[in-house]
């Protein structure tokens, strides 16, 4: 089987074996009671009973703890990391407001400070030279920009001075000259024609026929001439300009839009440079800042007057490092140095095991002890109770779930200390007139708290109303009245438990040896109703021999019902029998809780050896011959 299996195997037994725990408590005390009990006289078994009793009764629970002021002002130490302590004020000692209480070493952070101190500089030197670059983009930006508004706006202009101007002026030279040019060519015919009829009456020689038949040619071609110049104008000279100057325009604006474009981004890439080595100049002066608090809190003042105590002296060690104070030793962040009470009340504060919690509430009177102060008793009353159970005392076992619960002091002794030991009697319930037995007289049979009472000589179960118990004495509301003899050893075979918790009826039958033995079948009697309140009433009180376990009854059979068997060893005589009797009879409370402790201690394997060994136990005792008073 894998380790994972095994782990979820252990989880899902966990309340059953909490169950097995309590039952083989229950069973071993009893069992050793009722064997040194069993001695083979009937004298000897007359002893094991108890007359109950009426009369003045408390009901309540004592755990020890430990003297604390009620409120107290924690200086820890706000170094990063650890330092090492220089100078601490002794415990003890009364400070004023602002004494030195301690001082933490801070030579490194002294020589980190001047390598900051420098970094500070240089970035500021940085910061410095973005703040002016910034200023150079921004004006070169503004001239780029208004160099290319100003060729926009001239390649514009340009476009309409052609458009509007200098192409139908040069359009109106064109259309003139060719109209001047047409004049001359009709003025040349005409002088030709003249000349024609000169020359053929004899008037004009034939050179001056032919110089103006040649003039009349000129202005012809002058004229074709500027036809053409005006074709040229018309058709190729101006859409090409024209497009030109478009191109020019286009171009130029283009310009612009690239130079406004530029402009921006280098301002903006200035800005960002600017505010990257701002924010690099503050967050290096930051860091120089936390440097000097670093330097300043490695001092720590006292904040008011008051009385110097440790931390390590109240409790405050982690995981139960308990370790003094004192110079030289290295403290980590955030651990708490010193405690200053703040005012002169005490509380006193304990541990309550979850299994009280449901009898406890806060306002609760208490009682309390202080082993140094020999009798004292200061009053007082529960305060406060930890929602979650404490997690050191979880850490260190897991199995061990208890509460912190604060216990205000009523006086303001001045004997008190921080730190003392002491004991508080957690008082649940007082009564004047009650009736009461030993918890350790009551089995629980189907459910129901029973008592065996002497009725005529023979021991009868009896079903009683339980109220609260103290873990040594248990209040019967009712079933029983004072006087009575109850079993304070009752039969075990009324209360056999399985490992799983189940109820199983034992119904006995005698063999040839003359011992008792018995099948089990599941019991057809259902839990009554009156058990259930009861044990929603007081859950404490399931099995007052041991707790967390659950009991199953015995169907009697019809005849007289067969005497317990216990077991004894065989070679212990009578006067050793008795006197392990009366030991285990007068066993206190810590005795009881320490031996259950043991039992919840012991691994499967040694469980189950025990159960083996009392088995046969039973059956040596039982073959002996002992016999005892029903």
């Amino acid at each position: 089987m894998s380790d994972t299996t095994q782990k979820e195997n252990t989880a899902s037994k966990g309340g059953s074996r909490g169950l097995m725990i309590g039952a083989f408590v229950a069973i071993v005390v009893l069992g050793i009671a009722v064997a040194l009990n069993q001695r083979g006289e009937d004298v000897a078994a007359d002893s094991a009973f108890f007359t109950v009793k009426r009369g003045p009764l408390t009901i309540s629970i004592t755990e020890s703890g430990a003297i604390k002021p009620r409120e107290e002002m924690v200086l820890k130490s706000e170094v990063q990391g650890q330092a090492s302590i220089l100078f601490i004020k002794p415990e003890g000692e009364h400070v004023k407001k602002g004494d030195l209480l301690v001082e933490l070493d801070s030579g490194d952070l002294e020589d980190r400070r001047v390598d900051q101190d420098i970094r500070v500089q240089n970035a500021d030197a940085a910061f410095i030279n973005a703040r002016e670059g910034l200023a150079v983009s921004k004006n070169q930006s503004k001239s780029d920009v208004e160099r290319a508004e100003l060729d926009f706006t001239f390649a514009k202009q340009d476009r309409e001075r052609y458009r509007l101007g200098e192409h139908p002026r040069a359009l109106k030279a064109a259309e003139s000259q060719i109209i001047l040019w047409t004049e001359e060519v009709t003025r040349a015919q005409e002088k030709l024609k003249w000349s024609k009829v000169l020359y053929d009456e004899k008037y004009l020689s034939l050179t001056e026929l032919q110089s103006d038949q040649l003039s009349e040619k000129q202005a012809k071609l002058e004229l074709e001439l500027k036809e053409t110049d005006l074709k040229l104008l018309k058709e190729y000279s101006q859409p090409r300009d024209m497009a030109e100057l478009e191109s020019d325009v286009y171009q130029n604006e283009m310009a612009l839009e690239r130079a406004k474009r530029k402009a921006s981004a280098d301002i903006l890439q200035s800005e960002a440079n600017l505010r990257a080595k701002d924010s690099e100049l503050q967050r290096q002066k930051s860091k120089l800042e936390k440097l000097e608090e670093q330097i300043v809190k490695a001092k720590i003042y006292a904040p008011m007057d008051g009385l110097v105590i440790y931390s390590t002296s109240s409790g405050g060690g982690w995981r139960g490092n308990q370790e003094p104070l004192a110079e030289g030793q290295m403290v980590r962040e955030r651990q708490e140095l010193i405690r200053l009470p703040t005012t002169a009340s005490y509380v006193a504060e304990i541990n309550v095991h979850e299994s009280s919690l449901n009898k406890i509430q806060p306002g609760m009177p208490v009682r309390i002890t202080v082993e140094a102060l020999e009798g004292r008793t200061y009053t007082g009353s529960i305060e406060s109770i930890a929602p979650l159970p404490d997690a050191q005392s979880m850490w260190m076992n897991p199995d061990l779930k208890v509460f912190d619960t604060k216990i205000l002091i009523d006086s303001s002794d001045e004997a008190l200390r921080n730190g003392m030991t002491c004991k508080a009697e957690l008082i649940l319930a007082q009564y004047e007139d009650a009736v009461y037995v030993p918890v350790q007289a009551i089995l629980r049979i189907l459910g129901e708290p029973t008592v065996f009472v002497d009725e005529g000589g023979e021991w009868v179960p009896r079903t009683v109303e339980l109220g609260l118990d103290n873990n040594r004495l248990a209040h019967i509301v009712s079933g029983l009245a004072a006087g009575e003899k109850v079993l304070l050893t009752p039969p075990l075979e009324a209360a056999i438990v399985e490992a799983d918790g189940s109820e199983d009826i034992i119904e006995p039958k005698s063999d040839s040896s003359g011992e008792t033995s018995g099948t089990s079948k599941k019991p057809d009697t259902p839990v009554s109703e009156k058990a259930k309140g009861a044990e929603a009433k007081n859950p404490a009180l399931t099995n007052p021999q041991g707790e967390g376990a659950s009991v199953a009854p015995i169907e009697p059979p019809a005849e007289k019902k067969q005497p317990a068997q216990g077991f004894a060893p065989s070679n212990m005589s009578a006067e050793q029998r008795d006197a392990m009797r009366k030991r285990i009879e007068n066993m206190t409370d810590e005795e009881r809780q320490a031996m259950r402790r043991r039992f919840e201690n012991m691994s499967p394997e040694d469980m189950k050896a025990m159960r083996e060994r009392y088995s046969q136990g039973r059956g040596a005792a039982g073959s002996g011959g002992g016999s005892g008073r029903p």
